[in-house]
């Protein structure tokens, strides 16, 4: 009997699982030796019902084996392709590819993006050359303008100088700023910092002791220690700051009201003494910068850490002691602040000066002070009259 020889060497049966992106279903067997693209075009006739009308059918169907979600070679076979007995297959069609832009669409599309170009320098200038120059002077202005809030802190400084010389002047002042100074008390526990007060009270120091460290030294953990350190044996190291003994009672004799009055002023200002957010200067001395030069920054930037590096790493300017400079006293900004009776009627009463006080060791207070009802009217007069002289 004769065997046809492709049936000796036929390879190994396999059932293969169908499916279609439609929800159809069925089994194909096929030798492991047939191609790809042959049962794929099984595939299709059966999915199809037998018509292949378009040759191009098949190219445009795929393969995709369903567990490893990769698709088959055409031209490999089923063994090289390694597809087992019972997988399943799904048989997709491929996205068709996006016609190609005629050429009319594509130069409208160029001419388009052409027409929305922005000009550049030398067209501008090529435009403009004909046209007369005016109004030169503007660029210069808007160089010169003065920020109000740099300049605020130095009208400040001044003012509170002639606020405290009116002052002095009223024969109440002393009960007046006995008043508005109690608004400043506060409890000692809130005043000192709480994080560098644990740290020297775990190495030993009393916390009397720390707090007054504190307080003589910006509330600098180092410089507190080094202090306790040095006045270890000193008889007066418990002695209570002057800031934190009771006032003394209010002498009949003008020297004595005077005495007394300074002291409530150095007590205001000790109040408002700068106190450096001790967590930026232990982040920022890690990167290598002295304390001195920290609290500084710190200062300078109102306790902003990020500001305070950026000093740090530049020309750090304005420097510490710029902030303590005043406005030129003889300048027609100053004259024209003092002038205005608003303002003069402000720096008589002393809730005025310690608005001033605050806002220039915290000027972030400032909008506080703006919508107080005694202290905002003569802010806003020193904008105004800032703002009007500056565009003169």
């Amino acid at each position: 009997m004769f065997v046809q020889e492709e049936k000796i060497f036929a390879g190994k049966m396999l059932k293969i699982h169908i499916c279609t992106m439609e929800g159809a279903e069925w089994l194909e067997e096929v030798t492991e030796d047939t191609t790809v693209e042959k049962l794929k075009e099984k595939c299709l006739k059966h999915y199809m019902h037998g018509s292949l009308e378009d040759p191009k059918t098949i190219t445009h169907h795929t393969l995709l084996h369903a567990a490893t979600e990769r698709l088959l070679t055409d031209a490999k076979t089923l063994a090289e392709d390694n597809i087992k007995d019972r997988d399943v297959l799904l048989l997709i069609k491929k996205r068709p590819q996006p016609p190609l832009p005629k050429m009319s669409d594509v130069s409208a599309d160029e001419k388009k993006k052409q027409d929305n170009k922005a000009p550049d320098k030398d067209a501008i200038l090529k435009a403009t050359a004909g046209l007369s120059t005016k109004h030169t002077e503007r660029t210069v202005t808007q160089h010169n303008v003065r920020d109000f809030q740099t300049e605020l802190r130095k009208i400040l400084v001044s003012l509170i100088e002639v606020a405290q010389k009116l002052l002095a002047l009223n024969p109440d002042a002393v009960e007046l700023f006995k008043k508005a100074n109690a608004m400043l008390d506060e409890d000692d526990e809130d005043r000192v910092d709480e994080t560098a007060l644990q740290q020297l009270t775990e190495m030993g120091f009393p916390e009397s002791r720390a707090i007054k460290a504190l307080r003589l030294n910006h509330m600098s953990v180092t410089q507190a220690m080094e202090w306790l350190i040095e006045h270890v044996d000193d008889p007066s190291v418990d002695t209570p700051l002057p800031g934190q003994e009771s006032v003394r009672q209010v002498s009949t004799e003008e020297s004595s009201r005077q005495d007394e009055l300074t002291e409530i002023f150095k007590r205001i200002r000790r109040k408002r003494e700068f106190r450096p957010d001790s967590r930026a200067v232990i982040a920022l001395m890690e990167m290598g910068f002295e304390e001195k030069e920290v609290v500084d920054a710190l200062r300078v930037n109102n306790n902003q850490q990020d500001a305070a590096c950026e000093w740090l790493l530049g020309d750090r300017k304005p420097s510490p002691e710029d902030l303590d400079k005043g406005i030129d006293t003889n300048s027609p900004l100053f004259q024209a602040i003092l002038e205005n009776p608003v303002v003069q009627l402000g720096l008589t009463n002393p809730k005025t000066l310690l608005a001033f006080e605050d806002m220039l060791e915290n000027p972030l207070n400032s909008t506080q002070w703006m919508n107080d009802p005694e202290t905002g009217p003569v802010m806003l007069q020193i904008s105004r009259i800032f703002q009007t002289l500056n565009r003169t």
